[in-house]
């Protein structure tokens, strides 16, 4: 699949969408009949879609231009590590590559066209120092792995690394997933959420990666994306390593944003700023 994903990475437009299968959807609501249970979805994603407002397209747009504007301030900062707090016990600092790109919903791939590839999407995304991870994450939404879930655990970093794992459940399909390969345990992007997204106040779990990252801020294990460092779509793999791009089979996120989550970033000259303050943008 390695090249069709390489297109992906804003060489090609594409977008990704659901559709709720009868099996997907009584996975959602288990105590429905098949036939409640899809029409159950189908009101889900179209809450999450924005086709329940009511001119859909003009809220889309209005969605877009909010994102880009956060994106936008994220980049023109550049920062060189961002702080997360949470009661729950996440404090974590994530020092950013240094030639880092913040990017959101509408992209533009190599032949200059626009586009919006994941639908839904709340995300400003960026790409973390491979080695410049340290603290303690704690989840605030399981994980959906495998057809397994991996429910109430915490992950440990220590220069990039995740190097202590504890789960109340799916411990053993987590730690699966963080040796498969030498990079599985590092970072490849950190995702700002706002924590009442659409998304997250439908208060389902999607069993789905689409829907799911888009509750609340999350990061994903495994592999980078090359859109994230600037002129990054027209490096070979190689080139990209040297930037500190993390290369890896797999590339799963997982959602840390609560209600009461602050996010502190900090800029080369020492100047701090405060980007989320209660679990929302205030930038």
């Amino acid at each position: 699949m390695k090249k069709y994903i390489d297109q992906m990475e804003n060489k090609d437009q594409w977008t990704i969408i659901a559709v709720p299968s009868p099996s997907w959807a009584t996975k959602v609501f288990p105590e429905l009949s098949e036939k409640e249970a899809v029409e159950k979805l189908w009101e889900a994603i179209i809450k999450t879609m924005r086709l329940d407002q009511e001119d859909p397209v003009a809220a889309w747009e209005e969605h877009i231009a909010n994102l880009s504007d956060k994106s936008n301030k994220m980049n023109a900062m550049n920062l060189d590590y961002l702080t997360y707090k949470s009661a729950n016990g996440t404090d974590l600092t994530v020092k950013m590559q240094p030639n880092h790109v913040w990017l959101s919903a509408r992209e533009t791939n190599l032949r200059g066209i626009d586009f919006t590839a994941n639908m839904p999407t709340e995300e400003v995304f960026s790409m973390p120092k491979r080695d410049g991870v340290n603290g303690v994450v704690v989840s605030t939404k399981p994980l959906s792995l495998n057809g397994q879930l991996v429910e109430n655990f915490k992950i440990t970093f220590k220069d990039g690394k995740a190097v202590e794992v504890e789960a109340e459940k799916g411990l053993e399909t987590l730690n699966t997933m963080l040796d498969m390969d030498e990079s599985s345990r590092h970072l490849g992007e950190v995702a700002l959420v706002p924590f009442n997204s659409p998304v997250n106040q439908t208060g389902l779990l999607f069993y789905n990666t689409l829907f799911d990252e888009n509750a609340s801020c999350h990061l994903a294990l495994g592999n980078a994306y090359s859109m994230n460092i600037v002129n990054g779509t027209n490096m070979e793999e190689e080139e990209l390593k040297k930037y500190g791009y993390n290369t890896s089979l797999t590339h799963v996120d997982f959602m840390f944003g609560s209600k009461d989550m602050e996010i502190v970033g900090t800029k080369k000259d020492g100047t701090k700023v405060v980007v989320f303050k209660d679990g929302r943008f205030v930038i």
